[in-house]
């Protein structure tokens, strides 16, 4: 049986025999409290008695970045004993602490990705700040406060480098007490300042220094350290802390987490050496490490926090209204809309909200989501380069990681922009969809119960329209309604892709019958259901006039295709918004998206929807969206009891007595060919007197007068942006 003695930087005695690598060890650890003197009679006690000495928190060597010093008392406790191996933790924490990062990211994947990484301290913890660099490069160290109480160093922190920091570190603390060097739990005498602790996602360093000089609330967020005890963690669950990380092994495999550290570690590493005689050092230690199997300990010290989901939802205004609407930006209302639009469109992502209580009734998944905004609307995106909105989707992605997102969706414009989500997945970390798959599926089944409402009693002898038809969603409706309603006509402005579209229909549907064309006006007369899914800006989509009686209309567009003054032309046809979601659990949005209480686009809800299946990975992205995809998330949608909404139209619910109203004046209008022509003739004249758009805005031009103020607008937004930043920061 193998022997072994830790002494430490504490008090007390523990110890105890553990089964380590199928041989047993007996572990003695001794509290010295700083005593070097104490400490020094302690090897000599145990020299030749025991097979390995372990000095924790009494280092041979301190190190930071790539700078190191000697601390002599460290170097002649180390030498002390003249026959056993004497150890302090520095042959085996780098390694382990890079492997126990890795560790920790694959049991909990995006745990430290774009974190703000406080290291407290950063000494002797390189392999932490080295593994930590993979994953963010917002690392900061918080050395001069722990050890020089200096003031906030957030704004010196970025115009000095480590190294410039690491050099006067090291001097002032190469001959430094012990139990300065790694400070213990207690009260500082001096308080630090708290707002480098408030700025960072995760703390890691030693508990002992966090404990100490951390403020008394550090709610939401990790903390990762090499070692400790149940009386540590519940001082962290005190704070708030969401997530304890520990990366030493838990050496006796067992329950109980005994806060034993990187010296108890290579001591027990040391005395198994096959070879005695055998050198010390870190590539002594590599195949005893490959051999172990552990993994970090990941506790989750908020019972609320633990086992959820979560996903982020990029949104931006639809039209300028939008930012007059946000609580912050009320004032822009007094500015001219030609000035406000461009401006807000260059800013950067703002998070807007929280989303919660979301719950899957079938499995019991918790979801959490975040509301991301750009600032930017369709138009705007549209007349600028898709690397203009890829930057901040890619901003945004950043974003989302740092909350714990592991997928990101795209909503409204920012699926449309490009090649609909595609370089934006291959450009970030996180998991990306459009939402799209849901969206089609949710649409149709729209479509089909207001088909229905209006008084269809077979579908397969009605005939669809798709505007929009080359679109990623209109392709696959257009396939969908192929396969359900046989007679169908696709109308696109790409008479290229529309030739293709219609080859692969009649290859899936033998049976359909498919009219392309590029104009509507001419066969929307003989359509029962017009879907339309377009990116038109400045025109008009479809002449609402000619619809023949009872049609429905279902637009998927994001701002709509339609408007209400031309619904309001044919009150006997039904214009429908594309289906709406109802996610399960007592959700919570956080932010007036637009829409009712616990309702959400589908875009989001697919997003959602694939969190609460644990779905992280690329899902509905490009403009060729998959069969298999849409039917697999309307089965995941029923699996986890989402619901689609009622139906609305131009916001507002649909009731069955406005359905009944527009089924018996297009009724009246089938019976009354003479009276349906006046009917079209005056609706036509009354459309002439409203401008062509589509998304709300219409055509045009603007000149110098558009960018006048723009300096004014712009410091204005920036500083209102920063404070909102600031805000959530804390």
């Amino acid at each position: 049986m193998k022997r072994i003695l830790v002494i430490h930087l504490g008090f007390g005695q523990e110890g105890g025999l553990i089964e380590f690598q199928g041989q047993q060890v007996e572990v003695k650890r001794l509290g010295c409290g700083g005593d070097v003197e104490l400490a020094r009679r302690w090897i000599a006690d145990h020299d030749d008695r025991v097979d390995a000495i372990g000095l924790e928190g009494l280092p041979a060597q301190i190190r930071l970045g790539g700078s190191q010093r000697a601390h002599q008392t460290g170097i002649t406790l180390a030498n002390y004993a003249q026959a056993t191996p004497v150890v302090d933790g520095s042959g085996v924490r780098a390694g382990l602490e890079r492997w126990g990062v890795i560790l920790a990211d694959r049991a909990q994947p995006g745990i430290f990705s774009q974190k703000r990484i406080l290291l407290v301290p950063g000494l002797n913890h390189e392999g932490m700040a080295q593994a930590f660099s993979r994953h963010t490069s917002e690392i900061r160290y918080a050395d001069p406060v722990v050890y020089f109480a200096m003031p906030d160093f957030t704004g010196l922190g970025r115009r000095l480098t480590l190294e410039q920091v690491a050099s006067p570190t090291l001097e002032q603390l190469k001959d430094a007490p012990f139990r300065r060097i790694f400070p213990q739990p207690g009260r500082a005498g001096t308080p630090r300042v708290k707002k480098p602790f408030e700025w960072a996602d995760v703390l890691a360093g030693d508990i002992g220094a966090i404990r100490r000089y951390a403020p008394a609330k550090l709610a939401r967020k990790t903390v990762v350290v090499n070692a400790a005890s149940e009386e540590d963690l519940d001082d962290l669950r005190q704070r708030g802390v969401s997530i304890a990380v520990i990366m030493i092994p838990n050496l006796d495999g067992g329950a109980h987490w005994r806060g034993w550290g990187d010296a108890t570690v290579e001591a027990v590493l040391a005395s198994l050496r096959p070879d005695s005689s055998t050198r010390l050092s870190e590539d002594t230690y590599l195949d005893l490490i490959a051999d172990l199997d552990w993994r970090p300990d990941l506790r989750y010290l908020q019972p609320d926090e633990a086992g959820i989901n979560r996903f982020a939802f990029v949104i931006h205004p639809l039209e300028v209204g939008f930012i007059h609407k946000h609580p912050l930006f009320r004032w822009t209302r007094y500015l001219p809309d030609a000035i406000l639009e461009p401006v807000a469109a260059v800013f950067p992502p703002i998070y807007l909200s929280r989303i919660t209580g979301g719950q899957s009734p079938a499995t019991g998944q918790r979801i959490e989501g975040y509301l991301i905004s750009l600032g930017a609307t369709p138009r705007q995106m549209m007349s600028r380069g898709e690397r203009f909105t890829y930057k901040r989707l890619n901003m945004a992605a950043r974003m989302a990681e740092r909350r714990g997102a592991r997928i990101l969706g795209l909503g409204a414009f920012t699926s449309v922009v490009g090649d609909a989500g595609i370089t934006v997945a291959h450009e970030a970390d996180i998991a990306i969809t459009s939402g799209n798959s849901l969206t089609v599926a949710a649409t149709l089944e729209a479509a089909k119960q207001a088909v229905i409402k209006m008084g269809a009693t077979d579908l397969t002898r009605g005939k669809a329209m798709v505007i929009g038809a080359t679109g990623s969603i209109g392709s696959v409706c257009a396939r969908l309604l192929a396969q359900a309603i046989y007679v169908v006509v696709l109308i696109s402005i790409e008479p290229e892709r529309l030739i293709d579209l219609k080859r692969k229909i009649m290859a899936e549907t033998p049976g359909a019958h498919v009219t392309i064309g590029t104009r509507a006006d001419e066969m929307i007369g003989e359509c029962d259901l017009i879907v339309t899914s377009t990116s038109a800006f400045g025109q008009r989509v479809l002449d609402i006039t000619r619809c023949k009686p009872g049609a429905v209309i279902c637009d998927v567009a994001r701002p709509p295709d339609i408007n209400p003054a031309e619904a309001d032309l044919r009150p006997d046809v039904l214009v429908i918004e594309s289906g709406e979601v109802l996610v399960p659990g007592d959700i919570n949005f956080g932010y007036d998206i637009g829409l009712p209480p616990k309702t959400a686009y589908a875009c989001l809800a697919e997003t959602a929807l694939l969190a609460m299946e644990g779905r992280f990975e690329d899902y509905t992205l490009g403009r060729n969206i998959s069969l298999e995809r849409v039917k697999e998330i309307y089965h995941l949608f029923k699996k986890h009891n989402f619901q689609l909404a009622g139906l609305r139209s131009f916001g507002k619910y649909i009731t069955d007595e406005d359905i009944q109203a527009r089924r018996q004046l297009a009724d009246q209008l089938r019976n009354d060919p003479e009276r349906f022509t006046i009917v079209k003739r005056e609706a036509s004249e009354k459309l002439e007197a409203i401008a062509p758009m589509a998304k709300g805005v219409r055509s045009g031009k603007s000149g110098w007068q558009t960018w006048l103020g723009v300096g004014v607008a712009l410091g204005a937004l920036g500083l209102l942006l920063y404070r909102r930043q600031v805000k959530n920061k804390k």
